[in-house]
This record gives C-alpha cells, structure tokens and sequence, in this order.
C-alpha cells in the first residue's frame, strides 16, 4: 500500500462505511485493539518501570486512545487515561468509548486548562505515553490543554523516563508536509493506520515520528486496491 494523503485517509473511512456498511465504531475498535496488541508488544519487551499513561483529545483520535486503554488493561496492565478535554465535550464514537472507560472503572483524570508544569506531573512515573490527542485531520497548531500536553509528554521524555508511542501519527505533525504545525510529540514509535502518512517520507519526519508500523483496522482488502491505484 502507497503511503496517503489526508483527504486519501478521509476517503478510505467513507467508502469502508457509506459503502462497505462497516460502522465507524468498528473500524475504531479494531484499530484501537491493533495498536493495543503492539503497545502490549512493545511494554512487556522491557523491564516495566511504571503504568501505562495513554493521553486522549476529545476526536476520534482520542477515542482510539479508550478502545487501546480497555484492551490494555485486559491484558493486565496498569494503566492511566489522562484527558485533555472535558468529558461532556466528547461526541460520537469518541464519547462512546469514553463512557465504556467511566463505566469501567478506568482510572481517568481530566486536565482541562493544566499548563505543561501539571502535565509532567501527572505524566510521572509512566513506563510508555500513549499520544492520542490529534489525528490526521489537524490542520492548525496545538492550544490550550493540547498544546500543553505535547509539552508535557516530550519534557517527560527528553528526562528519560518514559517512551512515547504515537496513534497514527505524532500529535502536531502535519499530515501531508511530515512538518510540526505548532507544538509537536517527539514519539519512539508511530502505529499509524492502513498505510504510511505522506508526510512520514518528507526528510525530518523520522524525528517525529520515530519507527513507523502500518495497523490493520479491517477495511476490506477490495477497498484498498481502489485507493492504491
């Protein structure tokens, strides 16, 4: 599969569910186990030091961050979900896996208008950062909450303290350019979504994005050919 564009990711999603008749649900579900399993992978090849924080924005994004949170904690993680948004701000999907999480009894903490000294805090002593907080559609710089978060995780990180794995593509990280928009996550490893983000080949990217694995999310095979040609 060639790597795509944003409005090629956007395309690959209406097609799977206007005209394949898969939910959006599904496809966050499946993507949100996919990077849980590698998360998983990735935690218990080394030494674990710490919970597993997973950082969530309010899109859909973020709602690939609870699907990954709960498959995590059934494969016996400890595990902390730390938003950036008011609870009542989710919708759609997002929302509803945020009140699979509420209903579970996930240890969650809302950091809505926290600057970046309170995010470290709360990010302390985390073995891996799961960075759910922006998707492919970001097209502006990070503010507020999110903009401090990404602050927050990479002071974490450059301490040594924790690695950072990113959901499709690190926070802050223009899709299409492989540029920072703003203020932009620093992560170790990318478990980005059907195929390579075009930005990902732009010289720099590897920065950002650190080593890149492609994740299944169940569109059908059929579709994808259609994309790649």
């Amino acid at each position: 599969m060639r790597s795509l564009a944003r409005d090629e990711v956007r395309e690959v999603d209406r097609h799977a569910i206007d005209d394949f008749g898969l939910p959006g649900i599904v496809l966050m579900e499946n993507a949100g186990r996919n990077a849980a399993v590698l998360v998983h992978t990735l935690a218990t090849s080394s030494i674990p030091t710490g919970p597993l924080t997973i950082v969530c924005g309010k899109g859909n994004n973020g709602g690939d961050g609870f699907v990954i949170a709960r498959h995590l904690e059934n494969l016996g993680h400890e595990v902390r979900l730390l938003l950036a948004f008011a609870p009542a701000d989710a919708t759609g999907d997002a929302a509803i896996n945020l009140r699979v999480a509420e209903r579970s009894g996930q240890n969650i903490t809302c950091l809505v208008g926290a600057d970046t000294d309170a995010w470290e805090t709360a990010l302390d002593g985390a073995s891996w950062i799961v960075d759910a907080l922006l998707g492919t559609g970001a097209t502006g710089p990070a503010r507020g909450a999110i903009a401090a978060a990404i602050e927050g995780i990479n002071a974490v990180r450059d301490q040594g303290n924790a690695r950072v794995f990113a959901v499709d593509l690190p926070s802050g990280l223009d899709c299409d350019t492989g540029t920072p928009l703003g203020p932009c996550v620093r992560a170790d490893i990318s478990g980005t979504f059907v195929a390579r983000k075009v930005g990902f080949d732009q010289p720099g990217a590897d920065a950002f994005t650190g080593a890149v694995h492609v994740l299944d999310i169940g569109v059908p095979r059929t579709l994808l050919r259609q994309i790649g040609t």
